[in-house]
This record gives structure tokens, C-alpha cells and sequence, in this order.
């Protein structure tokens, strides 16, 4: 089983791929580790866990790593800016790296999706989503891929305070599921194209 998926991965990889770059949403600082808002950080970091590396050096306003995914380079990114500034790092490394738009897949909590749930996305609007949109801006396109991970809300706490917030005892493992399967969606765009990985991600409900 495990000879026959390097396979599909060696086979599925062209040499002299394009740069993809996996970018993952959410605020620097201490106060802001593990706060919904930082679940695109997260994926960012679980889908390095896959590769062994460390999002550590500090370039275009942002942390990144380089891996080969296949092999193909991949860029990983989580942007320092603050969320809503994030396009100045996204544009500035595809500038320098001369990755196209639709090479570029951005990573963000979503909350009109409940806890548990993933949602890939070709284009479109932000839908309110303030570092996509200001990714968006900079890229001059809605032609982004885009991933959401669903953080819920809740009615009775007010919208800052609940995407500032961690995530309920009770929902972690149903949002640690949420991570896993974000972090290989990211991986199936890398190696197989956003159609096939919105086909083998994409939840239903």
C-alpha cells in the first residue's frame, strides 16, 4: 500500500512544476497562538510537521520555509503583518519567486462553516475574510484558491472576541480533525491541482 502512494505521488509530479505557495492566515504574537483566528498558521504548520521542517526565516514581512512537495518547490508562508495586511508578504514573495495567482493557495478560518468542516475554493469574493481580500487587492484578482476551516460562532459572544478566542475543550478534536484534513487539501493542491483536491476535500453538509 505504501509503494503504490509513492507511486501516484511520483507520478503525479512534473519536473519544472511552478512554485506553489501555501499561505496560512492569522495574527503574530504570543497572545494570539492557538486563537481561532490563527488556524491557517496552524495548517501551515501541521503540513511542515509532514515535511519536517520549521516556518522559521524571517523574509517579506513574514515566516517562511521552502520544501519540495513531489517535486515540486513549495513556498510556505504565515505572514506577520497582522491579518488584515497580509497581501504585503504574499505579494512581495510572489514577486521575488514569480508565482502566478492560481498558484497560490491561502489558508484561513472561516466562520459561517461549523467546527469540523473544510471548504476549498477556486475564486470569488472574500466573504469578509479581511486578509483575503487584502491579498486579493495586492494580486489585483479574485482568482485566489482559497481554503476555509470552519471555526462556528456563537451568538452570545461578540465576533472579536470569539475569532480571538481557543477553541471549547469539547471541539478540539473535532477541530484537530479539521487541521489534519486542511493540511493534506493543501498538500492534494500542491501535488495534484486545486480541481482533483476540491473533488477529494470538499465536505459535504
Amino acid at each position: 500500500m505504501e509503494k503504490f502512494f509513492f507511486l501516484i505521488i511520483v507520478y503525479n509530479s512534473k519536473e519544472g512544476e511552478n512554485m506553489k505557495l501555501i499561505v496560512g492566515l492569522g495574527n503574530p504574537g504570543k497572545k494570539y497562538e492557538k486563537t481561532r483566528h490563527n488556524t491557517g498558521f496552524m495548517v501551515v504548520d501541521r503540513v511542515a510537521d509532514q515535511y519536517q521542517i520549521t516556518i522559521s526565516q524571517n523574509k517579506f514581512n513574514a515566516l517562511i520555509a521552502q520544501t519540495t512537495i513531489g517535486s515540486i518547490p513549495v513556498l510556505l508562508m504565515k505572514p506577520q503583518t497582522y491579518m488584515n495586511l497580509s497581501g504585503e508578504a504574499v505579494i512581495a514573495a510572489s514577486k521575488f519567486y514569480k508565482i502566478q495567482p492560481e498558484d497560490i493557495l491561502v489558508i484561513s478560518d472561516d466562520l459561517d462553516l461549523p467546527i469540523g468542516k473544510i471548504r476549498l475554493r477556486e475564486t470569488g469574493s472574500a466573504g469578509g475574510q479581511k486578509g483575503l481580500k487584502n491579498i486579493m487587492d495586492h494580486l489585483h484578482t479574485q482568482q485566489v484558491p482559497r481554503l476555509r476551516v470552519g471555526i462556528g460562532k456563537n451568538p452570545f459572544i461578540d465576533t472579536v472576541d470569539y475569532v480571538l478566542g481557543k477553541i471549547e475543550k469539547e471541539n478540539l478534536d473535532t477541530f484537530n480533525d479539521s487541521l489534519d484534513r486542511a493540511a493534506a487539501a493543501s498538500i492534494a493542491f500542491v501535488l495534484y491541482g486545486m480541481k482533483e483536491a476540491m473533488n477529494r476535500y470538499n465536505t459535504r453538509g
